[in-house]
């Protein structure tokens, strides 16, 4: 297991961009899948994005296109870059790892 930590969510407008961050404690190279998940005030949490070990991603449709998800295991680090951010993409972003506990989470909130 590893103990994960989000940054660098915030209040953006409509059309803007952030970068998410989920650093591990200790390192990633083991860990086969690592990516993110959303929950929206009065929502499920929903899958966002997926990376493997090997470089291979996965999205969600209603953000293919617009965010991106990589990794880097000498940092311990996952990130999630989100372009042309939308309304709805306001929630709390959660970190995932193979295995491991979520992160707490950062707040995304897009106003229009």
């Amino acid at each position: 297991q590893v103990q994960l930590v989000e940054s660098g969510g915030g209040l953006v407008q409509a059309g803007g961009s952030l970068r998410l961050s989920c650093a591990a404690h200790r390192s990633t190279f083991s860990i086969h899948a690592m990516g993110w998940f959303r929950q929206a005030p009065g929502k499920q949490r929903e899958f966002v994005a997926r990376i493997a070990s090997d470089g291979n991603t996965y999205y969600a449709d209603s953000v293919k296109g617009r965010f991106t998800i990589s990794r880097d295991n000498a940092k311990n680090t996952v990130y999630l870059q989100m372009n042309s951010l939308k309304p709805e993409d306001t929630a709390v972003y959660y970190c995932f790892a193979d295995g491991s506990p979520w992160g707490q989470g950062t707040q995304v909130t897009v106003s229009s």
